[in-house]
């Protein structure tokens, strides 16, 4: 991938600056062969892949810096003539916030990725920045005229950079940085929809929210790696607006992109997802917030673990890397076709009512 380390969380290699990518391990290769063939893991379902437990490694080293994002971004830019990348605001420490823009037709419906308002949930902005990529090539030919498509990757810069004003001292992960859930001022984005007491959470709404006209969107996340439903590791979990300001009509339509969500990744016969188990009712979360608030349909996605963080359960091998990127990009392909057919409009929301909730292994 132009501009971002070849197999930077999957294979566990970094690319120096302006270095050809390095070879994958045999291992990285293998997975990787399983996945794009949406074949089984070999042995248990994926999401009994390792956490942290103080046995796997965790080097934060092999994910995309904010920098190497920005090239990547403009590289891509460059190459693809439908796309259009704005600066919509700034993080505190004054780190540009990007928006990554596919506007083919006004008259079509607008679909909204959100990634890491959390800085140490990476591997959804890992993933939302191959789907760009892939947008400009053949394999998405046709896609783009039928839906606009709206990226917001790595809203949390600072927090994924760990240049924040309070002390990371604890944290798991090894490598050149650590990665924080909070923003520099050591405040959660994600509790901010509301106040809007942030730079970066302002930014989200005056400059994206309440400037398109969006017909959906996604929030991705990561949680811990303790999460189980039929007794089996979930490699992610889902769940609508909860929220009693979302009207009916809108949680309908949520629940039909977790329909499509749930439907895409239980077919590769490696993802296992629960219905998210914790989600609450404050529209101060962005899932419930931007349903309430614009009337935007609106999917939460919690997948297995996270890049960094001060409690060992939480935080995944990163042998585990490749399959959660992979998880990723199948949701933000699934979702942006099912958009563009029109498919999402019948998708079957029953699959709701015998979904399993997760729930934390004991």
């Amino acid at each position: 991938m132009a501009g971002i380390p070849d197999g930077s969380a999957a294979a566990g290699g970094r690319r120096p600056e302006g270095v050809p990518p390095v070879k994958k391990t045999a291992t990285a290769i293998t997975l990787a062969a399983a996945l794009s063939l949406g074949a089984a893991a070999p042995a248990l379902a994926v999401g009994e892949g390792p956490g942290y437990n103080g046995h796997e490694t965790v080097n934060t080293s092999i994910l995309t810096t904010y920098d190497e994002m920005v090239r990547f971004l403009k590289e891509q830019d460059a190459k693809q003539d439908r796309m259009e990348l704005e600066v919509i605001g700034q993080t505190v420490k004054g780190r540009d916030i990007h928006l990554v823009k596919y506007l083919s037709d006004p008259a079509n419906p607008t679909i909204l990725y959100l990634t890491q308002q959390h800085g140490n949930e990476q591997l959804t902005t890992e993933g939302a920045l191959e789907f760009i990529k892939s947008l400009g090539t053949g394999k998405n030919d046709g896609l783009l005229d039928k839906v606009n498509v709206l990226i917001v990757p790595m809203l949390n810069a600072d927090g994924a950079m760990g240049d924040v004003d309070f002390s990371l001292d604890g944290y798991r992960a090894s490598g050149d940085r650590h990665l924080t859930r909070y923003n520099a001022h050591e405040i959660d984005l994600n509790r901010d929809h509301v106040a809007r007491s942030e730079p970066e959470t302002r930014a989200l709404h005056t400059n994206v929210l309440a400037t398109y006209d969006i017909d959906y969107a996604i929030d991705l996340h990561h949680q811990g790696t303790d999460r189980e439903a039929d007794g089996t590791l979930v490699s992610g979990a889902i769940l609508y607006p909860t929220s009693p300001n979302v009207s009916p009509e809108v949680v309908e339509r949520s629940k039909r992109i977790g329909a499509v969500v749930y439907g895409a990744v239980e077919r590769t016969g490696w993802g296992h997802l629960g219905k998210y188990d914790v989600g609450g009712s404050s529209d101060a979360i962005a899932r419930n917030g931007l349903a309430a608030r614009y009337g935007i349909p609106t999917l939460l996605f919690e997948m297995r673990g996270m890049s960094d963080h001060e409690d060992p359960t939480r935080v995944i091998g990163q042998k585990s890397n490749g399959y959660l990127i992979r998880q990723t990009v199948v949701t933000l392909e699934a979702t942006a076709r099912a958009v563009a057919d029109r498919s999402i409009e019948t998708a079957d929301t029953s699959v709701w009512d015998t979904m399993p909730e997760q729930q934390s292994r004991l």
